[in-house]
């Protein structure tokens, strides 16, 4: 099972040997195979399965700790999700941008997903000395994280 929900950073790698990948490509971190907005939305009205945290935590490589810092997920919550088998829209939200998060950093590391996670894990003088991954919690954090990364791929001092 796991090698299977790993298999998702090595599909988005895939993308990024073939060029600019697209929009949504960051939802194979969650195991998921669908790539249009609109039915990415129809998910996680929906509620998308136990399992997308599980396959971020693999495709990844953080700890579960670190994959709720990101996601913004209480342990509690977390485990009473495991036994309901689902995360209510407002976490699967969460569970969609933590991933948009971690693909944007890997691209930015040009398929490095080590380097990304690190990156991510490390205080950033552009983010006023804050790490990325807690930042990553909320959306106008993660709106920053990604502004940031989108100002390093350009060449923008930061």
């Amino acid at each position: 099972m796991a090698a299977r929900r790993k298999a998702g950073i090595e599909q988005l790698k895939g993308y990024l040997r073939k060029g600019k990948p697209g929009v949504h490509t960051y939802v194979s971190l969650l195991g998921l195979d669908i790539l249009e907005g609109r039915d990415i939305m129809h998910v996680a009205e929906r509620g998308i399965p136990y399992g997308t945290f599980e396959a971020l935590r693999d495709n990844t490589d953080f700890s579960v700790e670190d994959t709720m810092r990101l996601t913004g997920i209480p342990r509690r919550t977390l485990t009473r999700r495991k036994r309901e088998g689902r995360f209510p829209p407002d976490e699967s939200d969460r569970l969609l941008r933590a991933a948009r998060v971690f693909g944007r950093a890997v691209e930015l590391f040009g398929g490095d997903s080590d380097a990304a996670a690190a990156w991510l894990s490390a205080a950033q003088p552009a983010l006023g000395g804050r790490v990325p991954l807690d930042l990553a919690a909320s959306d106008v954090g993660a709106r920053e994280v990604e502004r940031v990364i989108g100002r390093l791929e350009h060449g923008v001092f930061s």
